[in-house]
């Protein structure tokens, strides 16, 4: 189950976040993920509370207030090759809807024991 994270600029329509969000689903569909496993999360910030270097590290073209943080908290034992075409399949989704250029994209992975993870009810059920 991944748990999905998106932080972004305040002002962001909805078709906006729709797409970020459809993009990251889908890319972990491709990965493995059951279709109906979606859990996500949007947080919007002000500038003054979501601050970023503009071209850390030696970007192409500068951060623009397009930029969006994706943070993927899922269970131990991916591959960084499934890691790594989790990502390009995402850049490759951003690029067309919502037209984000990739380095306005940062992509962090996080890990977590499946241990970790009570769906509903205080139910363990891959323990």
């Amino acid at each position: 189950m991944p748990l999905v994270t998106l932080t972004l600029r305040r002002g962001k329509d909805v078709a906006f976040k729709s797409a970020v969000l459809n993009a990251v689903h889908d890319a972990l569909v491709i990965a493995g993920v059951p279709q109906a496993d979606r859990f996500q999360r949007v947080l919007e910030l002000s500038a003054d509370d979501f601050r970023y270097d503009a071209s850390y590290p030696d970007l192409a073209s500068p951060r623009t207030d397009d930029f969006v943080l994706i943070e993927i908290l899922l269970s131990t034992g991916r591959s960084v090759k499934i890691k790594r075409k989790i990502a390009v399949d995402l850049i490759d989704s951003l690029r067309q809807s919502p037209g984000l250029d990739p380095d306005n994209v940062m992509l962090v992975f996080k890990e977590t024991l499946w241990e970790n993870w009570s769906f509903a009810g205080g139910r363990f059920i891959h323990v």
